[in-house]
């Protein structure tokens, strides 16, 4: 098993001096002194340092009140969840899978051990409830790979007790500035461990930058599809502990990285492209099993809450929890299946390939405006030719499915939009804007189709274990009622995006 803190802390460089007197700090009450621990931490990473570069730490310690193995993810600055596992002499399974996407087919091996004695103070309240822990750490870093070598230095470290204000950590932080000491350069021990322990080299780069501004049309359909890869990277190891809105997050990455494939093959070959477009569809589809299950039982369920009880007749709230139990198709354990398996690992490395040796084609080196400007107003012309055909069709199942191609068709003119955003201004964060209106009605019409084929489907089954199908019935009624307005708000909206649309 495997437990999870959220860590708030701030560090700041220390002399000999030692720590300051903190009783001034408003609201403490005592200062207590908890002794010196001593502290041994070995931290792993990939021989390439990838967890590193993501800010990622993943440590075994001993000494202390919390021994064992941790593995740190950047939240915000100063901030940190921390997932726990027990002691152990190899990576804990648990851990190493939150790590899957990171690491790949890499192994992990020790990197840097760092020995700390830590003299630790605890700020209480004048009722003797914990504020922070504040410690000074004499710490002696080792590098344990080829060509290493040693550093030492001591720090001052404040963390806020669990479940307090961060705004405290502002007042300790200004009575210590008010003593002259100063936060720290680095943003952990293992960064300033790495980087004052390395090898020197001859020759040796001053530094790393960072991507370079896009300039052709080229470069900003790479910037893009290097943000959802990133995106898609980062979301995995919140979707393996359930984050709330994780699987979304990365169902919607996996989906704009397919929708720029496709909306930009004036840039990117298409022939390499569209089987890296199959296995995203595939991603989203496993991503999305059991979302597209909830969404439907959410909105049945709020519609239920909204009738008065006369309109009741049944166990409808029981049916309702049988069907939805019985449609659910997927689980927690077949998708950590999906992302611990090997299809979905091989399509991570394609994206990296994809990016690192992209298959630009003669358009990627035009000018921006043009290229992908043009590939926007294709999307849009495309998305024109679906909403005014479905708007032609009278009432019914054919126009629900035109409609629904216009909704897939306005996402994907979204996304091509989001895109040209840093290409093409003001006037493509317009169009996203007024796409994302008409993805939501256009959503919210398709989310009533759906909706009375489950009602139809719920009053069948009450049918037959002689239930009262009447409640599934005003249901239904109401659905019809609320696409009916969809549909007659539907000219409006899009007249006023045509109106607005200028990329």
């Amino acid at each position: 098993m495997a437990d999870t803190k959220r860590e708030i802390e701030r560090k700041y460089e220390s002399d000999d001096s030692g720590l300051p007197d903190l009783t001034g700090v408003a609201g403490v009450a005592a200062v207590v002194d908890k002794g010196v621990a001593h502290l041994d931490a070995t931290y792993y990473d990939t021989a390439d340092e990838r967890l590193n570069a993501a800010s990622i730490t993943l440590r075994r310690r001993t000494g202390g009140s919390d021994a064992g193995w941790h593995l740190k993810f950047p939240v915000a600055p100063g901030v940190r969840d921390e997932i726990r596992a027990p002691l152990a002499d190899t990576v804990p399974r648990v851990l190493a899978g939150l790590l899957r996407s990171r690491v790949r087919d890499a192994e992990l091996e020790p990197v840097i051990r760092l020995r700390s004695d830590r003299d630790v103070r605890e700020l209480t309240d004048a009722e003797g409830r914990l504020l922070a822990e504040v410690s000074v750490d004499a710490v002696r870093a080792e590098r344990l790979t080829a060509g290493g070598g040693e550093a030492q230095w001591t720090e001052i470290e404040v963390e806020l007790a669990d479940g307090g204000d961060p705004v405290f950590l502002d007042k300790v932080e200004k009575r210590l500035r008010k003593a002259g000491v100063r936060p720290s350069s680095s943003a952990s021990k293992l960064a300033r461990a790495l980087a004052e322990t390395a090898p020197r080299r001859k020759g040796r780069a001053k530094g790393t930058r960072g991507a370079p501004e896009p300039v052709t049309a080229g470069d900003h359909v790479l910037a893009y599809l290097r943000a959802q890869r990133a995106a898609i990277v980062e979301l995995d190891p919140a979707v393996r502990r359930d984050v709330y809105d994780s699987v979304h997050g990365m169902r919607v990455a996996t989906r704009r990285t397919r929708s720029a494939l496709r909306s930009f093959g004036a840039v990117l070959d298409r022939s390499v492209t569209d089987p890296i477009g199959d296995e995203l569809k595939w991603l989203a589809g496993e991503l999305g099993v059991d979302r597209d299950q909830e969404v439907l039982t959410e909105r049945i369920t709020e519609a239920l809450g909204e009738l008065p009880r006369t309109l009741l007749a049944g166990p409808v709230r029981g049916r309702l929890r049988t069907w939805t139990n019985a449609r659910r198709g997927g689980s927690r354990r077949r998708l950590i299946a999906v992302l611990d398996g090997k299809r979905y690992l091989e399509l991570l490395g394609t994206l990296d390939v994809l990016i690192a040796d992209p298959p630009l084609l003669k358009a990627a080196a035009g000018a921006p405006e043009k290229v992908i400007g043009k590939a926007v107003r294709k999307d849009l012309a495309k998305l024109s030719v679906l909403v005014e055909r479905a708007l032609e069709l009278p009432p019914g199942h054919d126009r629900d499915l035109a409609l629904h191609e216009a909704r897939k068709k306005a996402k994907r003119t979204r996304y091509s939009a989001e895109a040209a955003v840093p290409a093409l201004g003001t006037d493509a964060a317009g169009l996203v804007k007024s796409m994302k209106s008409l993805q939501n009605l256009l959503g919210d019409h398709q989310d009533s189709v759906m909706a009375r084929e489950a009602l139809r489907e719920l009053a069948a089954q009450a049918q037959a274990a002689g239930e009262s199908s009447f409640t599934y019935g005003v249901l239904y009624g109401r659905e019809e009622l609320r696409a009916a307005t969809d549909e007659a708000r539907l000219p409006q909206a899009w007249a006023e995006t045509k109106a607005g649309a200028r990329v």
